[in-house]
């Protein structure tokens, strides 16, 4: 039985282990066969961004770990338009296609889902 999993990222992708800890569950739980959403909002849509370039910390790009999503079948991948605006992301910087939700959609879209985790 699928269950709908929300993953939420609120981490930016350097500084702490919360970004790779919750790519980590998404995988897992992509190959138990589950209905996976992404959700990325405030600092966690600076995971999102391409060109990363961690070597001077000795980590690996964040941005580029995230591409291998579609690999595992993981396309609900969504992020808060305002956060997105406020840091002045655009779409073109980001790594891969998401779909932008407003934070006023924000709670209805997380009570259609049967479980939620943040990182």
């Amino acid at each position: 039985m699928s269950h709908k999993i929300l993953i939420i990222q609120r981490a930016a992708p350097y500084g702490s282990s919360l970004a790779r800890e919750g790519l980590d569950y998404v995988l897992t739980s992509a190959a138990y066969d589950q209905d996976i959403s992404l959700l990325f909002l405030g600092d966690g849509v600076f995971q999102l961004l391409k060109n990363q370039h961690s070597s001077g910390i000795n980590l690996k790009p964040q941005g580029s770990a995230l591409e291998i999503l579609p690999l595992y079948d993981i396309d609900k991948i969504y992020a808060v338009k305002e956060d997105l605006q406020e840091r002045n992301i655009l779409e073109k910087d980001l790594t891969l296609n998401i779909k932008a939700l407003s934070r006023n959609d924000i709670s209805a879209f997380i009570s259609q889902q049967d479980k939620v985790v943040g990182f």
